[in-house]
């Protein structure tokens, strides 16, 4: 952004989401001067940067929500608001995928998203390497678990330097191999239940009864998939459960009866908690 006068021998400006100041001749200060701390152009600029950190923060929640429920975007919404750098960062280099009437994606005409215009379309490279524009009234922004040749689009993407806003293509993926797995990352053992319950909660997990809970919308149905992690005094010592997965009515869900974006969701959050267990020291 620009820079703003404050008072007669300061302007002020946002610089990589700190406020920076130079002085009325143009010469850039290392720091804020004491001076301008309370300020009443700098009280605002750090407020427009809390805002502007929230609304990315919103951005990235929503965009991610979007992939989860492999949901069809309209593309002219993609291309309103691509113009807000915190949308585009977001949406950048994500793989997109066509969607026709019926409601079918077109895989092959998949490409990483670089440009948005109402008129266009949407700018991606496809998956030779060629810039095209993909003109459907919807896109799809699958879930990785969902892509076909992921190996491939991995590889793909790294040769082109591709650092993606939105964890897509090299988010973890869980794929269902036998009902084993729902006990691969339980027993996780952890000094006290408050640090166990702080890790769900950063990583934007519910907890509840004891419970760190992911919600997965797939196939038109509700998937919850819940890990014990303990409850009662938040210092008492704790150790989770096994994963499971129930219905919108609670009812318990045979392994093979969970959908693969939910499967993969579901064992993402019981490794998340298993790798913050304490691990003890050999011949302790």
């Amino acid at each position: 952004m620009g820079w703003v006068a404050a008072g007669a021998d300061y302007q002020v400006s946002v610089d990589r989401g700190k406020v920076v100041a130079r002085t009325a001749q143009g010469k850039r200060l290392k720091a804020l001067p004491k001076a301008l701390r309370d300020h009443e152009v700098v009280v605002g600029l750090r407020q427009l940067i809390d805002w502007l950190k929230r609304h990315e923060a919103s951005c990235r929640t929503e965009v991610e929500r979007w992939m989860i429920r492999s949901l069809p975007v309209p593309a002219p919404v993609i291309a309103q608001v691509w113009a807000d750098e915190s949308w585009r960062s977001v949406l950048r280099d994500l793989v997109v995928v066509p969607v026709g009437p019926g409601g079918d994606w077109d895989v092959a005409a998949a490409g990483l998203l670089r440009d948005a215009d109402e008129e266009k379309g949407l700018g991606v490279v496809d998956l030779d390497g060629e810039s095209t524009r993909i003109t459907a009234a919807t896109v799809a922004i699958p879930h990785p678990v969902l892509l076909p040749d992921l190996g491939d689009l991995r590889e793909f993407a790294a040769d082109l330097g591709v650092e993606q806003g939105t964890l897509q293509l090299f988010r973890e993926v869980w794929r269902f191999s036998s009902a084993d797995d729902l006990r691969r990352f339980s027993g996780a053992h952890y000094k006290e239940l408050r640090h166990v319950q702080s890790r769900a909660t950063a990583a934007g997990y519910r907890v509840q009864g004891g419970t760190s809970v992911c919600r997965i919308w797939e196939s038109g149905a509700t998937v919850l998939a819940s890990v014990w992690i303990g409850d009662g005094d938040p210092s008492y010592e704790t150790e989770t459960g096994d994963l499971v997965f129930t219905n919108a009515a609670g009812e318990v869900l045979a392994p093979e009866q969970v959908p693969p974006v939910a499967w993969s969701e579901g064992l993402r959050m019981a490794a998340a908690l298993h790798a913050g267990r304490v691990v003890e020291e050999e011949g302790k």
